[in-house]
């Protein structure tokens, strides 16, 4: 049996920490920290969605959102605006400057990518990916 810190929880956990530091490493030059680049991204791909989901969907308190979207709107990047369905709720939109920084965060990812999957063959990728995948459906379920 492999010892206790190589098993895959620990292994995950590692992995994701190093992602998250060179992540991090990799967008130098532009003014986004990794929290406000995972929130500008899921932006981007739920455009209009309302702030307490975006909270759930980054499983971080809204509290913490409004001072990442309080951030983003003074980068100009991000604008809330008022539901109109629900006048205490706010949805969030990206901003004309969005899309330079969005740039940023796919450069330095792929540039992640290239790093971390360097020494795997594309059917390694793919097994790594369906792996993924599946352990996240598992957990997902519960």
């Amino acid at each position: 049996m492999a010892a206790f810190e190589e098993g895959i929880g620990f292994l995950l956990a590692d992995v994701s920490r190093l992602m998250r530091r060179s992540f991090e490493q990799k967008i130098t030059g532009s003014d986004l920290t990794l929290s406000q680049a995972r929130a500008l991204a899921r932006v981007a791909r739920q455009e209009g969605c309302r702030q307490v989901e975006l909270a759930e969907q980054l499983e971080i308190k809204p509290i913490t959102l409004a001072r990442l979207l309080d951030q983003l709107e003074r980068s100009e990047l991000v604008e809330r605006r008022p539901d109109p369905e629900d006048r205490r709720a706010h949805r969030v939109y990206l901003r004309d400057d969005a899309e330079r920084a969005l740039g940023d965060i796919r450069a330095a990812d792929a540039r992640l990518h290239a790093e971390a999957l360097q020494g795997l063959d594309q059917d390694e990728v793919d097994a790594l990916a369906s792996a993924l995948r599946k352990l996240r459906a598992n957990l997902s379920s519960h």
